[in-house]
């Protein structure tokens, strides 16, 4: 099926609760995974912990960047990606005392940015390949 092909009724999320709630459950999804993969266990309050950094961090950044004005926008994300990382990776090793390797900071980073930025990019895309509006503003 080709996004073509998807329904006129199909959209994509345009207030920016919703696109900013993608992304806060997308830095959750993130540290579930970096909990599995270093054998920490999945359950809710270790993840919880894990990320509430990251989310005090880019709840912060999102509203420093105003990308509620744009919640679509790939320049206001990756500033509030920016901004957000910075202060959930302060926030890692001074608030919650865990510590923040060069590793854990690049893979953090990189994983972040693909989550955070892709899914826009996959909106811009689907729209572009719809024939539809893909003036989510770069």
């Amino acid at each position: 099926m080709s996004p073509r092909d998807y329904p006129r009724g199909v959209t994509f999320p345009r207030s920016p609760a919703a696109a900013i709630g993608i992304d806060l459950v997308l830095i959750v999804a993130f540290a579930a995974l970096g909990r599995s993969s270093h054998d920490e266990g999945a359950t809710v309050g270790g993840t919880a912990e894990t990320a509430a950094p990251f989310l005090l961090g880019y709840s912060a950044g999102a509203l420093a960047t105003g990308l509620h004005r744009d919640p679509l926008s790939i320049r206001r994300a990756a500033a509030a990606w920016a901004v957000g990382m910075t202060l959930g990776l302060a926030l890692r090793n001074l608030a919650f005392g865990r510590g923040i390797a060069l590793s854990f900071i690049i893979v953090a980073l990189l994983t972040t940015a693909v989550l955070l930025l892709g899914w826009r990019g996959g909106v811009r895309a689907v729209r572009a390949l719809r024939g539809g509006r893909s003036s989510a503003r770069a």
